[in-house]
């Protein structure tokens, strides 16, 4: 039995424009789960690596980054796909990096080996890592990167 997650090991999970659409948008780019099943999988994930996750979606980037704002005491790291906001929401990026908490770009689909106005990420520089084109794996692999993060 694992031990109960500490205050140091809380993760925000943040899904940006168009993520709510999960299950029913392209397939072959984002897979088949809807988004309530991706967050159970992120859930269960986390909880296998002592993790405590706090899940929040929005299609609305100011929102979005009044979310970002608010996360002060609340949040010890945070995984975040931004969706289409990625390529060029300097306003979020913006937010993120007033955070000052340790963050994952995770994206479901390859976005460098897509549309080349995908390639761009203008959160990656503020980021500790990113993962793209694993699908619902991407988020475990991000999961485990911030619990390297947090662990001292």
């Amino acid at each position: 039995m694992s031990a109960t997650p500490s205050q140091a090991n809380r993760i925000e999970i943040m899904h940006g424009v168009n993520l709510d659409q999960l299950g029913r948008r392209d397939p072959d780019h984002y897979g088949t789960l809807t988004l309530a099943e991706l967050e159970r999988r992120i859930a269960d994930d986390a909880a296998a690596l002592d993790l405590r996750t706090r899940f929040y979606s929005s299609n609305h980037e100011g929102d979005f980054v009044e979310h970002l704002h608010g996360l002060d005491g609340l949040a010890d790291a945070i995984v975040l796909n931004p969706g289409a906001w990625t390529h060029y929401a300097w306003a979020i990026r913006d937010a993120l990096e007033l955070t000052g908490l340790p963050a994952m770009e995770v994206h479901l689909s390859d976005i460098d080996a897509r549309e080349e106005w995908r390639r761009l990420s203008v959160i990656r520089d503020v980021c500790v890592g990113h993962v793209a084109g694993r699908g619902p794996d991407g988020y475990r692999d991000a999961l485990v990167r911030l619990r390297e993060e947090l662990t001292p």
